[in-house]
């Protein structure tokens, strides 16, 4: 084995089975109980060839914690400078609400706009090193323009569906990245369905939100760098716009592997997870003490990415939730839409629905005295407002 074939991945395991599974072939779900897979690592190995304090001296993007992430070669990573997102600590927001520590994680600073090419640059890296050249994905927006993007950079096909309601913004770049995209009428479950039926007829790999095990890998950076910008301590408070969740369920799995490498302690922060009002199928499941989530019936927002009425780690979310001491709650489009004007206002940021709709949550939070005010909270800003101008009344 060469230094460019280094590998620290043991194998795949069902997040609800526990089913193992072979690293090294392409894999979608759980063939035993239809559930999302996990990368697992040798976590021993990874302890003795690398630590913490030398991650600060390695590039600037989620690479750099490549130990941790399932491609086999460097040579196949396919990269546009994603991750190393900055952490701002939000001082006059902070002291509008009487909280000492507010912090922002600004996602909208990635390649195109969203936090979705963390997982979009760690999946499309790694389906290419094992032979895929063509990809599928459904998509409210974000998470199409980012494949798009990989795909064009990467010199592979993809095949876009998303709800024919999405904003033009979404549909302009997938086209001027070269995708082939189709509009679909619903919603991203009527997309999702289309593109299971597109990927059984064609050769494409379905790269959908954990229906494939690498973006979550990608996305858990996002606790890795929390852990790093703070100092390997963690905050207190996580607050994180809830669709399908991947984000939240991959920095839940990061907090469980730095602990293991002796990263961090056994403390974690509450994790909150923030839906729509028009669609909450994890606060209905959460309030209700369930484990998997009902299907959303009519889901209606403004916020695209919210607008997920099943999500397929719906268990996972609330798992983290629970385990964390966390809440799940939802938001009003009125209030979301506030939101994001008082960013603008306190930060000078036009930020996305979706993240925008955390600061309405927090609101909530403080008020019900859920947060104290020398709690450090973070708030995560997960794509770039300009693609939703059209929300705003200017």
């Amino acid at each position: 084995m060469t230094q460019s074939d280094i590998t620290y991945v043991s194998h795949l395991e069902c997040s609800n089975c526990h089913k193992t599974y072979d690293a090294n072939k392409l894999t979608n779900l759980c063939p035993q109980c239809n559930k999302p897979i996990f990368v697992r690592y040798d976590l021993n190995a990874v302890k003795k060839r690398m630590n913490r304090e030398e991650i600060s001296s390695r590039e600037p993007t989620l690479w750099r914690y490549h130990e941790l992430l399932p491609l086999k070669n460097p040579a196949n990573r396919v990269s546009l400078g994603e991750g190393n997102t900055p952490l701002i600590k939000a001082r006059r927001l902070g002291k509008s609400l009487g909280l000492s520590n507010l912090y922002i994680k600004d996602e909208s600073q990635n390649p195109t706009g969203s936090f979705k090419d963390r997982g979009m640059s760690v999946a499309v890296s790694r389906a290419l090193e094992l032979g895929v050249s063509y990809f599928c994905i459904p998509s409210a927006g974000n998470a199409a323009s980012s494949l798009s993007a990989y795909a064009s950079f990467s010199g592979s096909l993809a095949q876009v569906f998303m709800p024919e309601d999405v904003s033009r913004t979404f549909l302009v770049e997938c086209k001027n990245a070269g995708a082939n995209v189709a509009l679909v009428k619903g919603t991203i479950a009527d997309a999702g369905i289309k593109a299971g039926e597109f990927v059984r007829e064609s050769n494409s790999f379905n790269i959908s939100t954990l229906k494939e095990p690498y973006r979550l890998e990608g996305k858990k950076t996002m606790g890795y760098e929390i852990a790093e910008q703070f100092g390997w301590k963690l905050p207190d408070v996580i607050i994180y716009p809830t669709g399908g969740g991947t984000g939240l369920i991959g920095m839940w799995k990061s907090f469980d592997e730095m602990e293991k490498l002796g990263w961090i302690d056994r403390a974690r922060p509450r994790m909150v997870a923030v839906q729509s009002s028009g669609c909450a199928p994890i606060v209905e499941a959460f309030n209700n003490d369930l484990y998997f989530a009902s299907p959303w019936e009519n889901p209606k927002t403004i916020a695209e990415g919210l607008r997920v009425p099943a999500a397929v780690g719906d268990f996972l979310i609330l798992k983290a939730l629970n385990e964390s001491k966390g809440i799940a709650l939802s938001i009003g489009d009125e209030e979301i839409i506030q939101s994001i004007k008082e960013f603008g206002q306190f930060l000078g940021i036009l930020v996305s629905p979706e993240g925008a709709a955390t600061l309405a949550a927090l609101k909530k939070l403080l008020r019900a005295g859920w947060i104290e005010a020398e709690e450090v909270v973070v708030l995560f800003q997960t794509g770039s407002g300009l693609k939703y101008s059209h929300l705003l009344d200017y």
